[in-house]
């Protein structure tokens, strides 16, 4: 194996919890105007970096209170060349906006690193293109070179890995892979699933997990699922039981729309709270190796507070 570090050395806690879902919840709640769906772009105010910072709080509150560790997830998805160009970026000015992210992360890590026993700060790599269908046919070397500038931004300004979060298709999460494994930077690959379970590339999820371990030989830490419903990918973690102690990490969506209804709503669908968290139950329970637990579109703090009480024991909190 050519890493160091595998998840059990990396993942010291017993549970992680991380945020909802950071832009639905700046978009419809605080009711921010984000172009592009860009985070990022509201570190530039530092009026707007305050809405952001109380955003995180909430979560490392939530972490602190159950005495779990934490995963601070950078405001960075949207934070790579193409996102960029369209927000007026120019690749010198998009550098310093993820440098600025993670000094973010780091100021609250250090606000809490006396209260959460493990706090680990994750560059965010979102898709190259939208995040809610499979990307346009590019190999992986080419979607290496894409990333890198962004993956090795990171590496320098010291994160403690990095998270390609809402991936569609293989080559670009490869890509991602093979980006951080040249720099020498944990990184983690979260995929999405449409409501049959599988990639929208149409690959089974793990088609697409095996393909990169063999590949990379096993560089990810672990992967994860983000940006959809349990109720679209359970059975397929039941149906692939011996390979799924590689899916570490859950990030669900508050609805069980698939992409396409969501993509064309004009109202948030917040879901069942407490449904969705009987299903987080329900995976931990059939999967103990999952340890990572947060949201996607549609979820908030309340959402958390529910899938809190369901997978974590009253006898690890603080």
């Amino acid at each position: 194996m050519s890493r160091n570090i595998t998840s059990k050395h990396f993942l010291i806690n017993d549970h992680y919890l991380t945020d909802g879902g950071l832009e639905t919840a700046l978009l419809f709640h605080e009711r921010l105007p984000l172009p592009h769906f860009a985070a990022f772009h509201l570190l530039s105010s530092p009026e707007l970096r305050k809405i952001l910072d109380a955003y995180y709080i909430k979560y490392l509150e939530l972490a602190k209170c159950y005495g779990t560790g934490f995963i601070l997830e950078s405001a960075t998805w949207r934070a790579n060349p193409d996102w960029g160009y369209k927000l007026g970026y120019s690749q010198k000015e998009l550098v310093k906006a993820n440098q600025i992210a993670i000094e973010q992360m780091k100021s609250l890590r250090s606000e809490y690193s006396d209260e959460i026993d493990s706090i680990l700060i994750s560059g965010c790599v979102g898709p190259r293109y939208d995040g809610y269908v499979a990307a346009v046919s590019e190999n992986w070397e080419d979607a290496k070179i894409y990333h890198s500038r962004q993956i090795k931004t990171f590496r320098d300004s010291g994160v403690d890995m990095v998270s390609g979060l809402t991936m569609t298709n293989v080559e670009e999460a490869m890509g991602i892979v093979m980006a951080a494994k040249d720099v020498r930077v944990p990184v983690v690959i979260s995929f999405t699933v449409e409501v049959d379970g599988h990639l929208p590339d149409g690959k089974s999820l793990f088609e697409a997990v095996k393909t990169i371990d063999q590949a990379s030989e096993d560089y990810p830490l672990y992967y994860m699922i983000n940006c959809a419903h349990p109720v679209h990918f359970a059975d397929r973690l039941l149906e692939y039981y011996q390979q799924a102690y590689r899916i570490q990490g859950i990030r669900a969506n508050a609805s069980c729309k698939s992409h396409a209804e969501l993509d064309e709503a004009t109202e948030l669908d917040t879901g069942n709270k407490k449904q969705l968290a009987q299903w987080y139950e329900i995976l931990k329970s059939r999967h103990p190796h999952i340890k990572i637990f947060g949201g996607c579109c549609g979820t908030d703090i309340s959402h958390m507070e529910e899938i809190c009480s369901a997978v974590i024991s009253k006898n690890n909190q603080l």
